[in-house]
C-alpha cells in the first residue's frame, strides 16, 4: 500500500500538468467557437508593440495593445490581443503581431476587432486558433499527462505482491506471474495495438506544428533545406498505417491464446500446445512458429541507459493446421534441450524470457503474434497433443529446412569428389546494415576528435565504429569454398576473390561436429540467429565447413547433410555418419 501511495504522489504533478494543458487547449478551442459570431468593428490603436522576456536559457515575446472602438453608439476600450494570454516563442507570431500593431499606431490606421454583442466591453483583435501553440501544449498533455495517468493506473491496478516464501511458489514459481495461472497464455497483441496508437499519437503531436513552421521558413526565408523537416510528418503517416494494421490484426484474430501442453513449457522436455484461430481453414495457409529464449538486460548508465535483448537459443517450426472450433486449429511441439535458462517471473535489471512468435501471410490481414511463455526445467512432456499432428508439423519443417540448406551450401559433384561454395554477399542484409551503422559511428568519432577536441571519447566511439564496419565489410566480401577430394577435406577462404587462407582435415581423423552462433540480428522482438558448422578432429583442431544457416533447425540439417555427403564418420558412433539420426548423432551446441 505504501508503494502505491508513493507512486501516486510522484505521478500527481505529471497528471496535473496534463489536466492543466487539457483545460488550456479546451478553453482556447471553446473560446474560438464562441467568438465566431462576434461583431467586427473598426478600432484605433493607442499603444501597441511587443515585449521581450529573458529567461535562463531562452527568450519569449508578448504582443500588447490598447485600442478604442465604438459599438452601438458608445465608446469602449480594449487590450486583448489573442486567445492565449502571456508570451511564448512558438514561431514569430508575437513579434509579427507586435510590429503590425506598432505600425497601426504610428500611421493612425484603423484595425478590425471583434466585439461580443451581449457584452460590448469584451473585444479581441485575433480570434483565430494558433495550431502551432495548441500542438506544443498537446505535447505536455500527452507526455506529462500520459506519464502521470499511466503511473496512477499502474499503481492501483498492479497485482498485490506475492509472498515468495510460500511453499506453493517454491514448487511452482511460474504462479508468481498473474499471466501464468492457467495453461491458456494470452498474446501481447492487444497491448501492442495500444502501444502503437500511443506512439503514433505522440509522434504526430510532436511533428504536427512542423508544417506551419516550415511554411514560413520556406516561403519567407527561402530556407529550402528546411524541407527535410517534412520527413517527420511523413514518418507520422507511416506510423498511422502501422497502428491501423496492428488494430486490424487484433480485430481479425481476437485473443487467440496458446493452450500449453505441458504446462508450463519444459526445458529438457517439450514446449507444445494448440491455438484456435478465427480464420477459415485453408490448406494453402502456412503458419510459422519461432520459439526464442532471450536474455533481456540493461546497458549503459544514466541518460544512456537502455534495455537490450540477446537471443541465446532459437528454433523454428511449421505448425500443423486443421479445421477447428473457430476455423483453424494449430498444433505444435518443440523439443527443448537441457541446460537453458528458465523464464524469470520477477523482471529485474537482467532476466530471461521465452517468446513464441506465430506469423502467417493470409488474405486480407497477416497474422503476427508474440506470446511470452512460462518455460521451466521440469522435464515434462506433452500428454494430450495428437502424435500424428506433431509428426506432420516436424516433417513440414524438416522439408523446409532441407530446401533452405540446399540453397545455402551450393553442393556440386566434381571428378575427384564434392564441392560446396558459400559466395560473397550471402549475408547481404545484416552485413550492409552493420556496415552503415559502423561507418556512422566511425564518422561521428572522427568529428568529435577533429572538430570538438574530444580525443578520448571520440577515439573510443570511432574505434568501435571502425571495428564494426571492418567486421561487416569482411562478412560482405569473403567467400568460403569446401572441397572433398579422396581422404581429405580442404577449405579455401577468399576476400574479394583473393585466397587468404587454406586449411584441411583428414576424414579419418574427424571426431565430431560443433555449431556456433556466428551472427545475431534483431528487429523489434524478432531475432534471427545465424549458425556456422565446424568439423573437429581428435586433436581439437577446428575447420569451418559451412556458415549462414538461419536457426538451429537449418544448422542441424546442415550437419547431417555435410556428414552424409562428405563421408565424415564419427568413430565413437559405431562408424555411422556424424549427420545420421534425427538431427545428428553427436552435436555440440
Amino acid at each position: 500500500m505504501k508503494g502505491r501511495i508513493f507512486v501516486s504522489l510522484f505521478a500527481l504533478p505529471f497528471f496535473g500538468v496534463g489536466v492543466w494543458m487539457l483545460w488550456s487547449i479546451a478553453t482556447t478551442i471553446g473560446s474560438a467557437w464562441q467568438m465566431g459570431d462576434w461583431a467586427a468593428v473598426d478600432a484605433t490603436v493607442t499603444n501597441g508593440g511587443f515585449e521581450t522576456h529573458t529567461g535562463d536559457d531562452s527568450e519569449t515575446y508578448e504582443a500588447y495593445a490598447d485600442y478604442r472602438y465604438s459599438y452601438d453608439g458608445r465608446q469602449y476600450r480594449g487590450d486583448r490581443v489573442g486567445l492565449a494570454s502571456g508570451g511564448d516563442n512558438i514561431g514569430s507570431y508575437q513579434e509579427d503581431m507586435g510590429r503590425w500593431l506598432q505600425r497601426a499606431q504610428s500611421t493612425g490606421s484603423s484595425i478590425t476587432v471583434y466585439v461580443d454583442p451581449e457584452n460590448p466591453d469584451a473585444a479581441i483583435i485575433d480570434r483565430s486558433i494558433r495550431w502551432g501553440l495548441v500542438g506544443f501544449k498537446s505535447l505536455f498533455l500527452v507526455i506529462f499527462g500520459g506519464v502521470g495517468l499511466g503511473l496512477l493506473i499502474a499503481a492501483w491496478r498492479a497485482p498485490k505482491e506475492k509472498d515468495k516464501s510460500l511453499e506453493v511458489y517454491a514448487e511452482s514459481p511460474w504462479l508468481l506471474n498473474d499471466n501464468w495461472q492457467t495453461p491458456a497464455i494470452k498474446s501481447d497483441s492487444k497491448s501492442a495495438m495500444y502501444g502503437a496508437w500511443f506512439f503514433t499519437a505522440l509522434w504526430n503531436l510532436v511533428s504536427a506544428p512542423l508544417p506551419f513552421v516550415l511554411y514560413e521558413e520556406i516561403t519567407e526565408k527561402q530556407n529550402y533545406p528546411a524541407l527535410l523537416g517534412l520527413l517527420f510528418p511523413l514518418i507520422g503517416i507511416g506510423l498511422l498505417v502501422w497502428a491501423i494494421r496492428r488494430t486490424r490484426e487484433w480485430t481479425s484474430f481476437g485473443p487467440a491464446p496458446v493452450n500449453l501442453d505441458p504446462f508450463p513449457g519444459s526445458i529438457g522436455g517439450h514446449v507444445g500446445g494448440s491455438i484456435e484461430l478465427n480464420v477459415p481453414f485453408n490448406t494453402a495457409n502456412e503458419f510459422n512458429l519461432t520459439l526464442t529464449c532471450a536474455h533481456s538486460y540493461e546497458s549503459g548508465s544514466g541518460k544512456n541507459r537502455s534495455r537490450r535483448e540477446k537471443a541465446t537459443w532459437q528454433k523454428k517450426l511449421i505448425a500443423h493446421a486443421e479445421p477447428g472450433s473457430r476455423g483453424t486449429r494449430l498444433t505444435f511441439r518443440f523439443d527443448v534441450p537441457d541446460g537453458l535458462q528458465p523464464a524469470d517471473t520477477q523482471k529485474d535489471d537482467s532476466y530471461y524470457l521465452w517468446r513464441l512468435n506465430v506469423n502467417a501471410e493470409l488474405p486480407g490481414t497477416d497474422l503476427d503474434r508474440d506470446y511470452e511463455l512460462p518455460v521451466f526445467a521440469t522435464g515434462q512432456r506433452s500428454r494430450f497433443l495428437s502424435q500424428m499432428a506433431v509428426e506432420k508439423s516436424v516433417n513440414k519443417q524438416r522439408a523446409a529446412d532441407e530446401r533452405a540448406v540446399r540453397q545455402v551450401v551450393n553442393l556440386v559433384r566434381t571428378p575427384t569428389g564434392k564441392r560446396m561454395f558459400f559466395p560473397m554477399g550471402r549475408l547481404l542484409g545484416p552485413s550492409l546494415t552493420g556496415l552503415v551503422i559502423g561507418a556512422i559511428f566511425a564518422a561521428s568519432g572522427g568529428f568529435l576528435i577533429f572538430h570538438e577536441d574530444q580525443v578520448i571519447f571520440g577515439s573510443i566511439f570511432g574505434g568501435v565504429g571502425a571495428l564494426i564496419a571492418l567486421a561487416c565489410l569482411y562478412a560482405l566480401t569473403n567467400s568460403l569454398e569446401v572441397v572433398q577430394s579422396g581422404s581429405e577435406v580442404q577449405t579455401i577462404r577468399r576476400v574479394l576473390g583473393i585466397p587468404v587462407r587454406r586449411r584441411s582435415l583428414q576424414r579419418d581423423a574427424f571426431a565430431r561436429f560443433e555449431k556456433g552462433s556466428s551472427l545475431k540480428t534483431q528487429s523489434g522482438n524478432k531475432h534471427v540467429v545465424y549458425y556456422s558448422i565446424e568439423a573437429v578432429d581428435r586433436q581439437g583442431n577446428k575447420l569451418v565447413l559451412g556458415e549462414g544457416f538461419r536457426g538451429e533447425n537449418e544448422a542441424d540439417v546442415a550437419i547431417e547433410l555435410i556428414g552424409d555427403e562428405f563421408g565424415l564418420v564419427n568413430a565413437a558412433n559405431d562408424g555411422r555418419s556424424a549427420g545420421e539420426g534425427v538431427f545428428g548423432a553427436d552435436i555440440l551446441a
